[in-house]
C-alpha cells in the first residue's frame, strides 16, 4: 500500500495507483487547514439529519451535494470551493489524474444511526449499470474518490486492483448476495486503511469497497472524473461555483472542466 508525503515522487505514486486503484496521502491538512471545511460540514451534516430524518434513521451512511445552491450560505459554499481547489487538493489531482480532471461531485460519510448495521462491499457503478456495463466500467475512463478524513477513523477496507479486473466467483456472490451470502460477509486479500484526521484516501470508484464504521466516522469525499462524454449526464451545473466565485479561487481548473464537460 502506498502511503505518502506531500512531496512525493509522482512517477512511482502514478504506478501505484494505477497498479492498485488507491493511494493514501498521510497529514496533508494541519488541524487548522481543517477547521473551517470541518464547521461546514458539520453544519450541512445537521440540518441533512433534520431534513432527512427518515432516511438516516433507515440506514443512510452518506449525503452529498453539499456544494449545491442553497445548501449552504454563499460564504460557507465559496469556503468549501476554496478547499476543494486548494494548493494541496490540486497538487495531488494533477499528478494522479491531470489537468482534465473533472468535478462532478461532494459526499459526506459518516456512521449509521444503528450502531449494529452491518456494512457492505460495493462497487459504485452497480447501483446504476447492469452487470455487464460494470464490466465494460473497468475498461474505460474512472470516477475517483478524494477523500478527507475530518477526523481519525477506522477508514475504508478495498480490493486492491479490482478498479481493472472483474469479481472472482466468491466477490461476486458476496457483492451481490447471491446463493445465501452476505454483502458483509470478510473477502480474503482486502486491505483495512485507517485514516487519521487530515489524510486523504484517493480510491477508484469502481473499485470493490466498503466502508468501516466506528469512531464517529466524519469524512468529505470530493468526486472527479476522467475528462470523457460519458460522463456528462452525472455532473450539474447546480454543484459547480458561479463564474464570480471561479474567480477568487486560486485552482479552478477542476470546475473549468465540469462546464466545458456539460457543454459539449
Amino acid at each position: 500500500m502506498a502511503i505518502l508525503e506531500l512531496n512525493f515522487e509522482s512517477s512511482c505514486v502514478i504506478n501505484d495507483f494505477n497498479t492498485n486503484g488507491f493511494v493514501v496521502v498521510k497529514a496533508a491538512f494541519n488541524e487548522a487547514e481543517l477547521a473551517s471545511v470541518k464547521d461546514i460540514a458539520l453544519q450541512f451534516h445537521e440540518n441533512w439529519k433534520l431534513k432527512n430524518k427518515s432516511i438516516y434513521e433507515q440506514g443512510a451512511v452518506n449525503s452529498a451535494y453539499l456544494t449545491k445552491e442553497g445548501a449552504l450560505t454563499d460564504p460557507a459554499r465559496l469556503a468549501m470551493f476554496q478547499f476543494i481547489s486548494s494548493n494541496t487538493v490540486s497538487d495531488i489531482i494533477l499528478k494522479l489524474i491531470g489537468p482534465t480532471a473533472t468535478f462532478m461531485n461532494t459526499q459526506l460519510f459518516f456512521d449509521p444511526c444503528n450502531p449494529n448495521q452491518s456494512n457492505y462491499w460495493h462497487r459504485d457503478p452497480q447501483y446504476h449499470l447492469s452487470l455487464s456495463e460494470q464490466k465494460s466500467a473497468l475498461l474505460g475512463p474512472q470516477v475517483v474518490h478524494f477523500r478527507v478524513a475530518l477526523k481519525d477513523e477506522p477508514g475504508i477496507e478495498l480490493v486492491p486492483q479490482t478498479h481493472k479486473r472483474w469479481d472472482t466467483d466468491e466477490e461476486l456472490t458476496i457483492r451481490l448476495e447471491q446463493h445465501g451470502r452476505k454483502n458483509h460477509e470478510k473477502i480474503d486479500g482486502a486491505l483495512q486503511v485507517g485514516l487519521s484526521a487530515g489524510d486523504i484516501l484517493v480510491f477508484c470508484a469502481n473499485m470493490i469497497h466498503r466502508g468501516i464504521y466506528g469512531l464517529d466516522r466524519f469524512a468529505l469525499d470530493i468526486l472527479l472524473c476522467e475528462s470523457d462524454p460519458i460522463f456528462k449526464g452525472y455532473i450539474t451545473d447546480g454543484v459547480l461555483p458561479s463564474e464570480c466565485m471561479m474567480q477568487k479561487l486560486v485552482n479552478p481548473f477542476i470546475f473549468s472542466n465540469a462546464y466545458q464537460c456539460i457543454l459539449e
